[in-house]
């Protein structure tokens, strides 16, 4: 039997993890169960030692860790010296001087570098400049699931491009990262928090590592979507999967030029999952969404708002041999003549992941014109081996000029590319 089709063509290029990109974030310190009974909690007694220090001592150790941070982070005194605000309540440190203060707030950070272990899931977006592209080309923004220490996962962003006679490229990333300022963090009680990135100078230096109590484990798979409202408004939007070490739900991003971002919380039955994927326009005046909340069945969802997503009829259940443990979505489906074109992703025997592709009515989503028997692309012998073994998957990739470009991950470990032409697509489905 054979595995997959052989309508694709790879590219050479991948996309790997560098331990070199980290932010700055919060080093939270507690005494642990026990030992909490103490005169003065751990962050005061530390505090009490920085303060203590003669200015000899205090100015060779700013001056040693702050050329280290400089060095790699836009405003890292002022990043410093936002953390010393939020804890110098502690130990009695709110008349200490400027250096100390930023001593303090630099023991109470650390370096976080959040695409150390693997960089992969990703997604592909028209850039909303294509001003001097190759003819038949097309300017990309890629989000990226990034995993650093203990298995946390963040999103960090790419530009790119792609040219018939060119093929992929990928700009290189900046080597400077910038993490998310919260603005408004009520703890999502009011279902909406803004975090802001607008230190970046580039799309590749803003990062979103988890921030709510729902993200305490990972901000995970965002799907990106072009969205164009009814009266021509276009907006970045992405669902993504929020993990808090038990339950993983989907909520619902907003970017901002991918400087800042609108996070918000989604709500119904249906949200309760994962693996969520926005229509990139309303059908019949309502927003639709792909989900696959029974972790088995790829279902067609349509609401009202944003946000609140309820039930959804099961229109594509497993059935080929590379699907029969689930189906899912690979992003966002893409809107060509013919149809909605949903790329899938399939499980299969010992875990196998690979990705396929089917057609659903333009007009009623619903109905599903066509569907792949054989996968599009599946762990080769070249491509399988890494944290996860026998996976490849995609969070949503774009068709231009009837071409279809396929950002894909490997093994939870690396990203590359395929490309295949949308006419060679079609024919293969059944």
């Amino acid at each position: 039997m054979p595995i997959g089709t052989d309508i694709m063509t790879h590219s050479a290029l991948i996309l790997r993890p560098d331990a070199a990109r980290t932010v700055i974030r919060p080093f939270d310190l507690s005494d642990p169960d026990g030992f909490d009974d103490q005169v003065k909690s751990r962050p005061e007694r530390i505090a009490d030692r920085i303060k203590s220090l003669d200015d000899d001592a205090l100015y060779a150790e700013l001056a040693r860790i702050m050329a280290n941070l400089r060095d790699r982070h836009h405003d890292a005194d002022d990043t410093v010296l936002r953390r010393f605000a939020e804890i110098k309540d502690t130990g009695d440190c709110a008349s200490v001087d400027l250096d100390r203060a930023m001593l303090i707030g630099a023991y109470f950070s650390e370096e976080y570098a959040f695409e150390s272990a693997a960089l992969f899931n990703p997604s592909m977006i028209a850039h909303p400049d294509q001003d001097g592209v190759p003819d038949g080309g097309i300017r990309f923004i890629l989000s990226l699931r990034g995993i650093g220490e203990g298995h946390l996962s963040s999103v960090t962003f790419r530009t790119g491009l792609w040219d018939p006679a060119g093929g992929f490229v990928v700009d290189e990333p900046s080597p400077i990262a910038v993490g998310p300022r919260i603005e408004r963090h009520d703890d999502f009680e009011d279902g909406v928090i803004r975090v802001n990135c607008e230190a970046s100078r580039d799309i590749s230096e803003s990062i979103l590592f988890p921030i709510t109590a729902s993200q305490a484990r990972g901000v995970e798979d965002v799907r990106l979507c072009r969205f164009v409202d009814d009266d021509g408004r276009v907006s970045h939007l992405g669902t993504y999967t929020a993990y808090d070490g038990s339950t993983a739900r989907s909520e619902l991003l907003e970017a901002d030029g991918f400087r800042s971002m609108t996070l918000r919380r989604m709500t119904g039955d249906a949200a309760a999952g994962k693996g969520m994927a926005l229509f990139p326009r309303k059908i019949d005046g309502r927003y639709a969404m792909l989900g696959r909340q029974d972790n088995e069945n790829l279902r067609l969802l349509y609401s009202d708002s944003l946000t609140h997503w309820e039930g959804g009829d099961v229109i594509l259940a497993p059935e080929y041999f590379w699907e029969f443990i689930q189906i899912g979505n690979c992003g966002s489906p893409i809107e060509i003549d013919e149809g909605w074109l949903v790329l899938t992703h399939g499980v299969g025997s010992v875990r196998n992941y690979c990705i396929g592709a089917a057609l659903l009515d333009k007009r009623d989503p619903a109905k599903v014109l066509g569907r792949m028997a054989l996968p599009l692309v599946h762990p080769s012998p070249k491509e399988r081996d890494g944290y996860v073994p026998n996976v490849v998957y995609s969070c949503g990739g774009l068709v231009q000029d009837r071409t279809l470009l396929l950002p894909y991950g490997v093994a939870d470990s690396f990203t590359t590319f395929a490309h295949v032409a949308v006419d060679d697509l079609l024919a293969a489905l059944k």
